[in-house]
């Protein structure tokens, strides 16, 4: 899967999206295969961080000045929150930008394969718990409910994701609303 995966990443055009008036940020979707299957590692946030208090979401956060891209930022903010090495990422592709609804964030998501097993350590400042979901998990039909969101006024569809008690919503979900699409492509 990982390099189909990588061939339909690096063959589409990446929508970017650019507004000054928004903080850009990055994050990594990190994939590993373990137990003959695929897992995506998600974090739940603490209920003491700036932004996005006790929400899940991929490793990532705000683009700064020590970064040469955004790409950069995901891997520095994934080693910062679950001490994931950036040597240890193979990047595999970026998916479109999204919008926060909730905070005034610009995303752009980084796909990457690690190997496991890994030993994570999280960032008990910003990291309340690592989630490994597995891949088939998210893909049944029955994890997945439509939701809206609105962004600058306006309706906009969105989706929330729902595992072990856990929701997956806001730009989290349309991110893997979109990897997943990818991903059923490659397979």
């Amino acid at each position: 899967m990982e390099e189909s995966l990588r061939k339909l990443l690096d063959h589409r055009d990446k929508q970017c999206i650019v507004d000054n008036s928004r903080i850009s940020s990055a994050v990594l979707v990190p994939i590993y295969f373990w137990e003959e299957e695929y897992h995506i590692i998600f974090i739940k946030r603490t209920e003491t961080v700036k932004a996005h208090k006790g929400q899940i979401s991929f490793p990532g956060g705000i683009c700064e000045k020590v970064d040469k891209s955004a790409m950069d930022t995901a891997l520095r903010e994934s080693h910062e929150e679950i001490g994931l090495l950036a040597e240890d990422v193979e990047i595999l592709g970026a998916l479109d930008d999204e919008i926060t609804t909730t905070s005034n964030y610009i995303v752009s998501p980084f796909v990457g394969i690690i190997q496991w097993p890994y030993h994570l350590t999280k960032n008990k400042d910003e990291v309340d718990e690592i989630l490994n979901v597995p891949l088939p998990a998210l893909l049944d039909k029955d994890c997945l409910t439509p939701d809206t969101e609105t962004l600058n006024g306006q309706k906009v569809d969105s989706y929330a994701y729902h595992y072990q008690g856990n929701i997956i919503w806001g730009a989290t979900a349309r991110i893997l609303y979109k990897l997943l699409g990818i991903i059923k492509q490659a397979n």
